[in-house]
């Protein structure tokens, strides 16, 4: 067995009508620094990282992040890709002043996003 086809197996399935969004921010806010951020998911559980229940995963936070990072592999853990393994359902961010991309992305137990992606829509904010 590849370790492509071991990488397959770890995905987990979504449940139908599975969806991860902000709560705050909202699209085309403009906000005073730092910026609370409140993640919403519906039909799907929260679970830490390492923890294999059906129908749960954890958070990761795009910014400014243009182009999707590979959805079959566990996600890069980088300034831009923030993980929230712990199943932590907000956070603050210090972003500099200006315009900045927000989207949140549903990991599962080994932080591979799940089968089709739960991936909220990409939201732009402004910092004062």
């Amino acid at each position: 067995m590849s370790h492509d086809q071991m990488t397959e197996m770890v995905r987990s399935k979504a449940p139908e009508g599975a969806e991860v969004y902000f709560i705050t921010p909202q699209d085309g806010d403009i906000i005073e620094g730092p910026v609370k951020v409140q993640f919403g998911l519906k039909n799907m559980g929260v679970a830490p990282a390492g923890t294999d229940q059906k129908n749960t995963g954890h958070h990761h936070i795009l910014i400014d992040v243009n182009e999707l990072p590979d959805m079959t592999k566990p996600l890069p853990a980088n300034d831009n890709i923030v993980h929230f393994g712990g199943g932590q359902t907000e956070t603050t961010l210090n972003l500099a002043p200006g315009q900045h991309t927000l989207q949140l992305l549903l990991g599962n137990y080994a932080h591979i996003p799940h089968d089709p992606p739960v991936l909220s829509k990409k939201i732009i904010i402004t910092v004062k």
